[in-house]
């Protein structure tokens, strides 16, 4: 199983790196193309932020606060049981590669490299990229395991507070 969570990191690293490799050599920031109108675009964006665009410029935050949560992810997926908490596994191996992957883009851009741009019913939500969609599976497959496959298991995690 580790060797599945070691590709599951490198492929979202690297899928997540060649794409925003193509976004930078074919498209000038602010560039934006059509995929279906009204609803998917490929646009160009740089946030030096963080979810939402908060925190603009404070990249010595986000070194320290990633470089945590990459040591921190390491540390909980070497201590797993692999063979009984593969989904938390895999959950974790998608959160360390999106962490990754923008944290080479702050290192060497000094800003997260976005380009996939939604509009739902009217609304544009932020730009985002691969690393984030990883991040965002990772969290979402965790919240799955804890909540509803551990209720499975027989682990009841609701208690009573006094």
């Amino acid at each position: 199983m580790m060797k599945i969570v070691v590709l599951i990191v490198v492929l979202v690293v690297a899928l997540d790196q060649v794409t925003k490799q193509i976004i930078t050599r074919t498209m000038e920031i602010g560039d934006s193309n059509p995929i279906i109108n009204h609803f998917l675009y490929i646009t160009y964006h740089r946030n030096s932020g963080a979810a939402f665009g908060i925190l603009q410029g404070q990249m010595w935050f986000f070194y320290t606060i990633t470089v945590i949560a990459i040591i921190s992810l390491v540390i909980w997926i070497s201590k797993l049981n692999m063979k009984k908490e593969k989904v938390l596994a895999i959950a974790l191996a998608l959160m360390l590669g999106g962490a990754i992957g923008n944290f080479i883009d702050r290192v060497v851009y000094q800003a997260v490299i976005d380009f996939v741009h939604t509009i739902w019913w009217g609304h544009s939500f932020p730009i985002f990229n691969v690393a984030d969609v990883a991040l965002v599976c990772g969290a979402l497959l965790m919240v799955l395991d804890v909540i509803i496959l551990d209720r499975l298991r027989g682990k009841d995690l609701y208690f009573e507070m006094d």
